[in-house]
Formats: C-alpha cells, structure tokens, sequence
C-alpha cells in the first residue's frame, strides 16, 4: 500500500501544470539608451537604484510575470516584496513601481516611457532593449 500512495504522489507531482510564466525565460528591458548590469537589475526594482547614468529609472511590475520574476530575480515571495515596499514608503516616501497587467503592456510602456524598466515573459523581439535574461 505505501509504494502505490507514494507512486500516486510522484504521478501528481509529475502531472502538476506549470504556469507559463513560470516555465521559461524572464526577459528585463529598459527604455532605450538605459544600461543596466545585471547585478543591477534587483537594486532597481528594491528601490535601491534610482538612476543610470543621468536617467532617472522608472520600474514597473508585470503582473502577469511577477510571481517568477520575484523568485527568480528578487530572490523574494509577494509578501515580502509588498512589505519592503511599504516599509520604503513610509520610511523614505519611496513609490513602489507601477503594475502593468501583460506583456504588451509592459513593453508599450518601456518603449513610450524615458527611464522606464520592466521584465517580459517572451521575448520581446528586435527593437528592445533586453538588458538580463533570467
């Protein structure tokens, strides 16, 4: 009995859907003429780094990508993510970056925005500016 439960347990474990924004690359991207290394990457959206170069950096959240992002970038769960933030906000009148709910629109918006940084779970073609993959 207890090699058909633990074989039953494998074969759920194994049959388990991966979200998709979990399974492949992250894709970090800036606005044009934004450099990034990516040791930097973090401190950007830690609020950490608020520059490159004479650019003042713009980072906003892919809510679609988030959850991978955090774990595999920031090295941190929602939860502690939000608390930072709100710990930033109140202690130096930090703002957390801004949500964007997909792909598109975080591209749309690194592209029409001077500074702007952001993180795809595609790539996101030529034109880009990917400054890490992850």
């Amino acid at each position: 009995m207890r090699v058909h439960t633990l074989a039953f347990l494998a074969g759920l474990v194994l049959a388990a859907p991966v979200p998709a924004a979990m399974a492949g690359d992250l894709f970090v991207i800036c606005s044009a003429g934004v450099t990034l290394q990516s040791v930097e990457i973090r401190d950007v959206f830690i609020g950490e780094k608020a520059f490159a170069g004479s650019v003042k950096l713009v980072p906003a959240d892919n809510g679609a990508a988030q959850a991978s992002f955090l774990e595999k970038v920031l090295k941190l769960d929602a939860a502690k993510y939000a608390s930072l933030w709100t710990k930033k906000s109140f202690r130096d009148g930090a703002i957390p970056p801004t949500t964007k709910g997909t792909d598109a629109e975080v591209i749309a918006f690194v592209k029409s925005n001077p500074g702007a940084c952001s993180y795809v779970s595609a790539d996101p073609g030529a034109g880009a500016n990917v400054v890490g993959k992850f």
